[in-house]
């Protein structure tokens, strides 16, 4: 089910919140039990035969940490289970997500001609990832009171369960057990919708709406350099907006039942340094490779060069995790190069002048910018020599064709650009604060009140009605 369709948006969302709320009256631990049934449901709609993958997922997690939390080991008893539970969680992902690119290369190499075809679960990635956390967190000894019923929500949670965030047990266990959030907040349903509603119009108008000029580019054999940069910059935008629609949609949607997401998008497009970029981008899955894996494997503590290996891996691993292909490969590797020279340059020049802070800065967004989509062409492409053949057309300004539908499409990507780099993000306009669990406090009152609302309804209006094939988020497919 999509948040984007019908069916959620006029049945089942209604439906799920109606029923929290009335349980909530009654009981404190009813609601939990609904909304994990609910997401378990949501997840159902569309991938009926993965429920049971995910059960004895969440299973064999909620067991592994009882023997991390609740019985009582020697150390190294502690090691072993933390080890099997992560070797666990990362042979399923590695069955269902790569056991089909593994043999397609073993095949180019040897000869062979083994076939594998393993249906991808949707969302296996994300919940995979959050449960790891979570094991690694409840060695540590970071999480909160563990009860299966709220340990299966945190895991199926539905506005986080197909996409993200990657949650923390420790940030959404005391929010779930509050008994505050069972009963209908005004103000917090009323942002929540506002929320939703610039979430759908991100991903109905605008990412929907310029995906077709994506075809300018990896869709055409010999794209011109016009051609080339038109769909390379809207594919730039239109995940942009794809992605970000779908964060501003599950905070929305979380904040109608009360609960906090992450924030996992922070215009990152405005971003000055690669660095900076990681820091706004997927932003709890940045948090989860630094913390789980670049940090494990030493960080910077051990180094220079190692520092520069360890962000290699990570981002290898990172650009991995995306897709089981080369081109999510060449990606990641794109993008850990591009952290081993901001991180070189920072060591070589620590201080830049105060006259020239501005313009460092200046030349650092657009150079960021620049090379981020150099690599979503990668990203994008359906094989590497695919992304190479747009890369040389975007290199050969000799070839332009400019006719009227490039010249059409270049005013499109500028306005889009306007909107990305001049207008704020939904955090700024709505107050959003996970932290501090505050939203809406600035909103418009008095007389401005009621323009305010009749803009957000008009946005949702638009969203709705700009619904037509109900187009799946980008990152559904990781």
């Amino acid at each position: 089910m999509l948040f984007n369709s019908y069916p959620f948006i006029l049945l089942f969302l209604p439906a799920v919140l109606a029923g929290y709320f009335w349980l909530g009256r009654r009981s404190n631990l009813a609601p939990v039990i609904w909304l994990a049934l609910a997401s378990l449901a949501f997840y159902a709609f569309g991938s009926w035969q993965f429920v049971g993958l995910l059960l004895v997922s969440i299973a064999f997690n909620y067991g592994v940490g009882y023997l991390l939390i609740a019985a009582k080991l020697a150390p190294m008893q502690r090691k072993a289970a933390l080890a099997l539970g992560v070797v666990g969680d990362l042979l399923v992902l590695g069955i269902f997500k790569y056991a089909g690119f593994v043999a397609e290369n073993i095949n180019a190499l040897a000869g062979t001609h083994v076939a594998v075809h393993i249906l991808l679960p949707v969302g296996i990635s994300f919940y995979t990832f959050t449960q790891i956390a979570f094991l690694v967190d409840a060695y540590r000894g970071q999480v909160a009171r563990y009860a299966l019923p709220h340990y299966a929500l945190f895991v199926t949670y539905f506005p986080h369960l197909i996409a993200g965030p990657i949650l923390h047990h420790k940030d959404m266990i005391p929010q779930f057990e509050r008994k505050e959030t069972k009963y209908p907040d005004a103000h917090l349903i009323l942002c929540g919708i506002v929320i939703f509603a610039i979430g759908l119009f991100k991903k109905t108008c605008l990412a929907d709406g310029i995906q077709p000029l994506v075809a300018l580019a990896f869709e055409a054999r010999s794209p011109s350099f016009d051609q080339a940069w038109c769909g390379a910059l809207a594919y730039t935008f239109q995940l942009y907006f794809d992605f970000s629609g779908y964060s501003d949609m599950a905070i929305g949607i979380s904040l109608m039942f009360g609960i906090f997401l992450p924030v996992n998008f922070n215009s990152p497009y405005k971003a000055t340094s690669i660095v900076e970029f990681w820091r706004r981008w997927h932003m709890t899955l940045s948090q989860f490779l630094r913390d789980y894996l670049y940090i494990s494997l030493g960080g910077n503590r051990r180094g220079r060069v190692l520092r520069y290996v360890n962000l290699m891996i990570t981002m290898l691993l990172g650009g991995l995790w995306h897709g089981a292909a080369w081109t999510f490969v060449a990606w990641g590797a794109l993008h850990g190069a591009y952290l081993c020279v901001n991180h070189a340059f920072n060591a070589l020049v620590p201080n830049v002048p105060t006259l020239l802070v501005r313009p460092v800065r200046i030349v650092g967004a657009v150079l960021t910018f620049l090379a981020v989509v150099v690599a979503w062409v990668f990203f994008r492409a359906e094989s590497v020599t695919w992304a190479l053949r747009v890369l040389h057309a975007m290199a050969d300004p000799s070839n332009i064709v400019l006719g009227r539908e490039e010249i059409a499409a270049l005013v499109l990507v500028s306005i889009y650009a306007a909107l990305v780099w001049m207008s704020p993000n939904t955090q700024a306009i709505m107050g959003y604060d996970h932290d501090n669990r505050r939203v809406g406090e600035a909103l418009p009152a008095g007389r401005m009140r009621p323009l305010f609302l009749y803009g957000a309804a008009l946005v949702l209006a638009l969203g709705i009605l700009g619904i037509q094939s109900h187009s799946e988020f980008i990152y559904f497919r990781f």
